[in-house]
Formats: structure tokens, C-alpha cells, sequence
């Protein structure tokens, strides 16, 4: 009988297999290992023409590894890749275009010295001018504009990159990636940095490509996007495929449950923290870029929120503060003493802290090791003058390692080779090492999984608990309002209004968000 049962089973496999169409993308068994770490092991999964196929996992499952892999940025150590059935190797990123696969990264590859229209076109101007002896910059900026218009983007193909937002940048990335005309794309995180507009911009784009009957690979730690946007879905732990669905017949839940290995009860943690007396006032705080000037105060153990649409002035705000970009004026008492801050320096010695929405360019040394970046904000605590305490250095790192849960193989490891959510979280070690009672978050949990985030909200608590001052700054409402004990509101450049507590809700904030 069981003999008749899997005979079956194996005629209704390949009665299957006959009906479905040849893969667009095969992956067969491929591993990758880095010194000290397996990467990948034995992964495979088919993916089919005209299909969204998410992939989901924690910080440091694979993902990214993979995808580097498939674009040729890494080469794999063993197993097989097939496109329309036909086996390939892809040695280099250039090899990856002319295979049809284009890439949107995690982390934005972009020249800030060049334009908008450079960057889209970048390695490819003579080819898209026509004439490799003199560019026709007119055709190049005019094919520039139509890939803008696609993406929705509100800038010109002659702007520089360096002084677009990040969220702008992320839509010239797409651009880019939509310039190739590819059938496979690969789209790493597209949406950790857009707004809702521009996040629906996205989806129809995808949906477009769909129904071009493209491929699209697309990996998010945002879950509610691969159930709106994606037909199946694997998921990657510890570099293996531990599942695999159709979108249709999984839950939330369930994922949570495949990618970190057990249920999360709640997605946040209960608040803990007792809001003490005014420790932080600002008064006056204006610059050049806006004729409004922002003003609010700050408890010991009170978590701030700050909210508001892209563009609203959140970011320009927190850098004045910490003395990173010029303020017209700004007027700051801390601990009942008024202070000067007109650098970075200035604002390390007064207790503050900040952890920027742009960790790759300003937040890490990535080229330096993992115990370099976690203690270059506070060196006094490792070190005496110009000597430096290894062991001291050792055992403050391991101290944070263990308590953020940061996956590195060694603490001399390049910061440049870990996963973007350990990377964020050797950002938050850095400032907590230094004791900041002022901390700044500008959206601290961008780009890291629901099992990563749980450990920063949770650490977020601890620090509120232990009396620190938290300005929260996130586009994540659900997380803004669950933990913020208020929110400051802002809009054109100016506060819209302070919610308290009870006050705040996602219709409250949107509000006065929109005006």
C-alpha cells in the first residue's frame, strides 16, 4: 500500500513538473562561506517568469549573501544556477546586465558627486548617448527623465545625488535598475526609506513588471508589503531555506515563526520607563532652508517620538542639535545649563548621541573592524592618551556583542561585511559605550528584521528606564506610537503639534502630519 501511495505521490510530482512552466531562475544547492561564517548551505527554490517570489529572514540568514551571488558580486562556492533552464555562471556584475539581471541594493550605490542622469546611465553613457567620441548629454538627460517619471521622482536628472534625501536616492536606485530593461530584477529592501506615496509607486512598478511577465525577487523585512505585492515567499534561517509558501495559504505569524525559530508574543515591549523632571530644553532652533523655527523639551527617562511626512524636517532638526549642519540660531539648556553646540564634538561632550538614518555614510567606519567602530566614540574608556588597553577594548565589545545579540564572526571583522541590521546595531553600541544621556534616534530600526527590531525596542526601553532621554525619530507609525510616551509633529520645517500618550493615534498623527 505505501508502495502504491508513493508511486502516486511521485507520477502527481511529475505530472506537476510537466505543467510548470521552465524556471525563469534555478537555484541549486548553493553554498557560500566566508572565514568563520557559512553564509549559505544548500540553498535552492525555483522562481518563475512573471512571478513577485519574496525572500524573508532575519539579519545574517543569507539573503543578501544570495543576492550578491546571483548579481555577481560573490562567487559561489558550489551548486548550480539556471536561467530558462540553461546553466550560467555569473562572474561579475557586468556578466549578471548582460544575463538580464539588475540589482536595486540594500544599501544605495550611488556617485553623490554626479548627476541624477549620470548615476542612471553610469558605465553605459556612450552607449545610451550613441557615440562613444562625444557624449550627447540632451539625449542622456531626456532618457534620464522618462526612468524619473516612471519612479514618480521629484527631481531633476541634472540634481546632484549627494543633495537628494535618502528616500530620493532610493528611487533613483530604482530608476536605475528599470534602465537596464531586465527580466530578472532583484530588488534588496527597495522600501525602507520611502513614504507611503512613494512606497504605492513602488508596488505598481512591480506590478508592472509582472505583468510584463518579468521576474522579480524581492526581499523586505516589512511583512504587510510581501503579502499586498508577492505571490510566494521562502524563508531563509542560518543560511538554509527552512520554508516555503504560497502568500495565499500563510499568515503573519507564521513567517515570524520560520524566521526567528519561535513566536513572538507581542511586537513590543512593555514600557518600563518612569519620566522624570525637563532635562533638555530647545528654544528657537531655525535654519537657513525654512523661515519656521522648532522649540519643544525633553524629560529624563521620557522617549520622544518625532513624525511627520518626508521632507517635514525631522532629520534637518536632530543634525542642528548634535552640531552637524549649520542653524541659523538655537538656543539649548541641558541639566538646567545653557549650552553652545556648533559641532559634533561639542554635543559628544555635552551627552549627546546620535545614530543617523544614513548608517553606511555616517554612522560606521566600514573598512574598520567591528571593536574599532563600537568604541571610537569613547576611546577615554579603553584607553590613556595615546595607549590603548586591548583587553579593555575586548571586554567592552563582548559586553555589547552579547547584549545586542550582534552576528560577527570575530571583533576584527570589517564592519563592511556584516548584514545591514548588525551594522545598525554596532551603531547603537557605539552610543550607548559612550554614555550618552541624550540620545538621538533617526529611524533606528530601518532595514532590520521583527526579530532585531524586538531587541532594539527593547533596548530603547532599558536606556528610557535608566533615565536617558530618547528622540525617536521613525516613519514607522505602529512602533512611534507604541513607544513614544509623546510625539512632536512636524510639518513644513515647523511642529504641527505634540500629541500626549493617549492622544496619539495613526489618524491623529496623519492630522497633522497632511495639515
Amino acid at each position: 500500500m505505501c508502495e502504491r501511495e508513493g508511486e502516486t505521490l511521485s507520477l502527481s510530482r511529475r505530472r506537476m513538473e510537466v505543467e510548470m512552466p521552465t524556471p525563469a531562475l534555478r537555484i541549486e544547492n548553493l553554498t557560500k562561506s566566508f572565514p568563520g561564517v557559512r553564509a549559505l548551505r544548500n540553498v535552492s527554490m525555483d522562481i518563475y517568469p512573471g512571478e513577485v517570489h519574496a525572500l524573508v529572514g532575519e539579519n545574517g540568514a543569507g539573503k543578501s549573501t544570495l543576492m550578491k551571488i546571483l548579481n555577481g558580486n560573490y562567487a559561489k562556492d558550489g551548486g548550480n544556477i539556471f536561467l530558462n533552464g540553461r546553466k550560467v555562471d555569473i562572474g561579475s556584475p557586468k556578466q549578471a546586465m548582460s544575463l538580464g539581471i539588475s540589482i536595486i541594493f540594500q544599501e544605495l550605490n550611488l556617485e553623490n558627486n554626479l548627476s541624477v542622469g549620470e548615476n542612471i546611465f553610469l558605465g553605459r553613457l556612450s552607449e545610451v548617448s550613441g557615440s562613444v567620441a562625444r557624449l550627447d548629454w540632451r539625449l542622456i538627460h531626456e532618457k534620464a527623465r522618462s526612468y524619473i517619471e516612471k519612479v514618480h521622482g521629484n527631481f531633476s536628472s541634472r540634481d546632484l545625488v549627494g543633495g537628494l534625501s535618502i528616500a530620493q536616492k532610493q528611487l533613483v536606485e530604482i530608476a536605475k535598475a528599470l534602465s537596464f530593461d531586465a527580466n530578472i530584477i532583484l530588488m534588496d529592501e527597495p522600501s525602507a526609506t520611502l513614504t507611503d506615496n512613494e512606497l504605492d509607486t513602488l508596488f505598481s512598478i512591480v506590478s508592472r513588471l509582472r505583468a510584463e511577465n518579468r521576474t522579480v525577487i524581492y526581499i523586505s523585512h516589512r511583512l504587510e508589503e510581501i503579502f499586498r505585492i508577492a505571490d510566494r515567499v521562502t524563508v531563509l534561517r542560518d543560511g538554509e531555506v527552512v520554508a516555503g509558501y504560497l502568500v495565499a495559504d500563510v499568515d503573519k505569524n507564521t513567517l515570524i515563526r520560520d524566521m526567528v525559530g519561535r513566536a513572538l508574543e507581542n511586537a513590543y515591549p512593555p514600557k518600563t520607563n518612569a519620566v522624570g523632571s525637563e532635562y533638555m530644553v530647545l528654544r528657537g532652533l531655525s535654519r537657513r532652508d525654512t523661515s519656521r523655527s522648532v522649540s519643544f523639551s525633553v524629560k529624563s527617562g521620557e522617549i520622544l517620538g518625532f513624525a511627520g511626512l518626508v521632507g517635514a524636517g525631522r532629520t534637518e532638526v536632530m543634525r542642528c542639535l548634535f552640531g552637524a549642519d549649520y542653524c541659523k540660531s538655537i538656543d539649548i539648556s541641558i541639566d538646567g545649563r545653557k549650552r553652545r553646540i556648533r559641532k559634533p564634538e561639542e554635543a559628544i561632550r555635552h551627552g549627546i548621541g546620535f545614530v543617523t538614518e544614513n548608517r553606511k555614510e555616517e554612522g560606521l567606519v566600514t573598512e574598520f573592524e567591528v571593536a574599532k567602530n563600537i568604541t571610537m566614540a569613547s576611546l577615554r574608556k579603553v584607553g590613556r592618551l595615546i595607549f590603548l588597553s586591548f583587553a579593555r577594548e575586548k571586554s567592552t565589545v563582548n559586553r555589547y556583542v552579547d547584549m545586542l545579540g550582534i552576528k560577527t564572526p570575530s571583533l576584527t571583522k570589517k564592519v563592511a561585511e556584516l548584514s545591514g541590521g548588525n551594522q545598525q546595531k554596532i551603531v547603537l553600541s557605539k552610543w550607548i559605550n559612550a554614555d550618552a544621556k541624550i540620545l538621538i534616534l533617526d529611524e533606528p530600526t530601518r532595514g532590520i528584521d521583527v526579530g532585531a527590531k524586538y531587541e532594539v525596542y527593547k533596548i530603547i526601553m532599558r536606556l528610557a528606564s535608566e533615565g536617558k532621554c530618547i528622540l525617536f525619530v521613525s516613519s514607522d507609525l505602529p512602533e512611534l506610537i507604541a513607544l513614544s510616551d509623546r510625539i512632536v509633529v512636524m510639518r513644513d520645517g515647523g511642529i504641527a503639534g505634540i500629541l500626549q500618550g493617549a492622544e496619539a493615534s495613526a489618524e491623529a498623527v496623519m492630522a497633522l502630519a497632511c495639515g
